[in-house]
Formats: C-alpha cells, sequence, structure tokens
C-alpha cells in the first residue's frame, strides 16, 4: 500500500491513490496499476491518471491537442489493443506544469469497458474518497403529492445523506400508491449506490416521467435504501414535517 499525500498546481488537485486500478476494452486489459492518482477536475470528483509505463495498450497520436490552463497542453491518443481500438480515448500532458502527470495517462472512462478498483466494478466515475453516505431511519412525516393526489404518506422514511448532495427521502413501497406509478426502461449508475430503477407517475391525466427511483440491488454500503423509493422534488410535492422540499 502507499500512503497518500496531495499536492496543488495551478487550481488542480491531485492525490496518489492507493488502490490497485484496471481498466479493459474489449476484454483485454488496458492499464494495471497500484499507483493511480486520483486529479480533480472536476470539483465533486477525481478522474484517474495512470503511470504511462502501467497502460499495456499501444497510444497512437491522433495529432489532436487538448489545451488545459490547469494541466498545460495534453496529446490526445487513440488506444489500441488486440485488434480492438478505441479512439481518442487517452490524454498525456508530457509537459504539464504538474510534474506529476507528465508520466501519466488519463484514460477516458466512458471509452473503457470497465474499470475495477481492487476486485470490485465502479460505475461512472471514480469513488472520491472524501464523500461519505449516512442512512438513517427516521420517524419523521412524509407526503408525497402530484397535482393534489397522495402519492405516499409514512412517518417511517429512511434519510441518505451523501456528501455535497442535497439529502435524499426514501419510503418503504408499502406506504406508496404503487397503482400510480408506472415502470420506466430508464437506469442510471451511481459508484456509491448501485444502479437504479425508475418509475413515472401517472395521476390525473397526467404523467410526470421518471419521477421516482429505487435500488433493487444497491452497493454494500448502501444496503439501507434496498428497495425503498425516493421522489424529485422538482417533479413531485415531497414534504416532510409540513415543509415543501426545494
Amino acid at each position: 500500500m502507499t500512503d497518500t499525500t496531495t499536492t496543488a498546481h495551478h487550481g488542480v488537485r491531485i492525490e496518489r491513490g492507493a488502490k490497485r486500478v484496471r481498466a479493459y476494452l474489449g476484454g483485454r486489459l488496458v492499464a494495471d496499476t497500484t499507483r493511480p492518482l486520483l486529479v480533480w477536475e472536476k470539483p465533486f470528483y477525481p478522474a484517474y491518471y495512470l503511470p504511462a509505463d502501467d497502460v499495456a495498450a499501444e497510444l497512437v497520436p491522433t495529432g489532436e491537442v487538448d489545451r488545459s490552463p490547469q494541466r498545460g497542453d495534453g496529446e490526445v491518443l487513440d488506444v489500441r489493443i488486440d485488434g480492438v481500438s478505441a479512439a481518442a480515448a487517452a490524454i498525456r500532458y508530457e509537459r504539464s506544469p504538474a510534474t506529476e502527470l507528465r508520466d501519466a495517462v488519463r484514460l477516458e472512462w466512458s471509452a473503457m469497458d470497465a474499470w475495477f478498483e481492487e476486485d470490485e466494478q465502479v460505475f461512472v466515475h471514480p469513488r472520491s474518497p472524501y464523500t461519505r453516505i449516512d442512512i438513517l431511519r427516521s420517524s419523521r412525516h412524509v407526503r408525497v403529492e402530484a397535482g393534489g393526489i397522495v402519492l405516499a404518506d409514512t412517518t417511517r422514511p429512511t434519510l441518505l445523506f451523501e456528501t455535497g448532495l442535497p439529502t435524499r427521502v426514501y419510503l418503504p413501497p408499502t406506504d406508496v400508491r404503487m397503482d400510480l406509478l408506472q415502470p420506466s426502461a430508464t437506469v442510471s449508475h451511481c459508484p456509491y449506490k448501485g444502479q437504479a430503477a425508475y418509475w413515472s407517475v401517472v395521476a390525473g391525466g397526467d404523467v410526470r416521467e421518471d419521477a421516482a427511483w429505487s435500488y433493487p440491488t444497491p452497493l454494500p454500503e448502501s444496503e439501507g435504501v434496498a428497495g425503498l423509493l425516493s421522489f424529485y422534488p422538482a417533479k413531485v410535492d415531497v414534504i416532510v414535517d409540513g415543509v415543501r422540499q426545494a
């Protein structure tokens, strides 16, 4: 294991990771490292930069350049391995003002077929070491309405607190008018909670698409909301202890 250290260059936060990270393309192992860098290109979650020596794929210049005021000029590269390729799926900043990045490669997350932290598959983006999820049972009174029609009424909610995000209220399906919900084909993924299924609300002749969601089989840290439903306050009225949620 490697102790994490943090540096900052021109507003870019860089931290040495301790997890083994692997990326796959077409079933081929593109990269395998225990020396990843976590780089906060965006404020809410990091990207992985992997040592170039730990990338097994061929990286072919495209002639394109990605210019970043923080990271410098990056060479855009095609990723090729065993007859499988991903266009413009890697960037290397060999002359970056942040010296840690010069020998590292950033693989486009969505261009790879699968990512693993140790032996656990990770979805959407790397997990931030500074994101925490707390799931707490509550006795608050929660009512959900759509156009004046009551969709749910309970004093048995479960509250999910996630760093940097609004508190989400999850409700037992036995306290929800499931006859007013229509399953949707929409799915989404969260690196902390897993895969979500969605429902549309059909009430009073009005259809509100993907207004509710649930995690049927969440990741271990989010098992406390397994099978519970949550509603978007932007699509229906979620009222907690008499206060409508923004």
